[in-house]
């Protein structure tokens, strides 16, 4: 791969476009899920347009497949190719029949499909709290089971996209699916969010050996994006107000993709692994919730929590 941008040329407002330009892609696969609406869709694109085969894992296959024929009238090309593989990360069905679809080598895994602030307690066929489910526990089953495709890459990334969310709370061992403490949307996204940064500590320190590297990121306050269609703006308002949090300025959905291509892709990140990073850079540890714009809290990237959660999680996928 080559780059024509220097690492200290991206920034807050830097886009995926800019993120790519330079970066060849061709003869490299990578999958990208929740990539028929929001960041999703400009991950794929950037990617796609690097000349990697992108893989759109999605829950609607049809809306992936109106994703596709959009992209593919707007990529030049010799853009890579698309397609469309349906994952649904609340159902482990689908994961299993996504594993066992995919044949040959893995370069770029990014965990971007979610969902926030689910209003009421909901739970998984299986039992499991739905944000905790769907935001970690479906990202950790598809990467363990794509784990040979992976390391037959030579070099492969996992991306797994958090948020300053995950400063709303840690991962609550004694109790992930709240079964003894009232059910709180935020604190749940929170839990789930934490969960997505201590994947990637896990999984750097668990695949180096073959070649793999993973990392998470807050992608920005993307406000184009189906993430927030549980909630409504008055919702929203009034958490911020009372969870003391300020949320950084606005990004359009090109500047919220910018941090997922950057490493998936880009030479600048090459070898860095088992970190959180924000607007294209690595983020600085915070003390603190109150008033956080920014920043990475110590409990996301212990080791021990990163350990503990993964033998939770094998337990919990079996």
């Amino acid at each position: 791969m080559s780059v024509s941008q220097t690492p200290h040329l991206f920034g807050a407002s830097t886009t995926a476009a800019e993120v790519i330009d330079g970066v060849d892609l061709h003869g490299r696969r990578a999958v990208v899920t929740g990539a028929s609406s929001g960041i999703g869709v400009e991950t794929a694109r950037a990617l796609a347009a690097a000349g990697a085969d992108v893989t759109l894992a999605v829950r609607d296959t049809d809306a992936g497949a109106r994703v596709v024929a959009r992209l593919e009238a707007e990529l030049p090309p010799d853009s890579g190719r698309l397609t469309v593989g349906r994952l649904d990360l609340a159902d482990r069905s689908t994961i299993a029949a996504f594993v066992a679809a995919w044949h040959g080598p893995l370069h770029i895994l990014v965990g971007n499909a979610g969902v926030m602030a689910l209003p009421e307690l909901t739970r998984t066929p299986d039992g499991r709290e739905a944000q905790f489910a769907v935001n970690h526990l479906g990202h950790f089953a598809l990467a363990v089971g794509l784990h040979p495709a992976l390391a037959a890459a030579d070099g492969a990334r996992i991306v797994s996209v958090s948020s300053i969310g995950h400063l709303f709370s840690p991962v609550v061992f004694d109790d992930l699916d709240y079964r003894f403490r009232p059910y709180d949307p935020w604190t749940s996204y929170g839990q789930s969010k934490t969960a997505n940064v201590l994947f990637a500590v896990g999984a750097a320190e668990r695949w180096a050996d073959d070649g793999i590297t993973a990392n998470a990121l807050m992608p920005g306050n993307v406000g184009d994006t189906a993430l927030a269609r549980h909630m409504d703006p008055q919702q929203v308002a009034d958490f911020i107000t009372s969870g003391e949090l300020a949320l950084p300025p606005q990004k359009n959905v090109e500047q919220g993709a910018a941090t997922s291509v950057l490493l998936a892709a880009s030479p600048t990140v090459e070898g860095i692994t088992g970190r959180y990073f924000e607007d294209c850079a690595q983020s600085e540890p915070v003390a603190e919730r109150a008033g956080a714009v920014a920043g990475v809290a110590p409990y996301a990237l212990d080791r021990e929590n990163a350990t503990r959660l993964w033998a939770r999680s094998e337990a919990l996928v079996r």
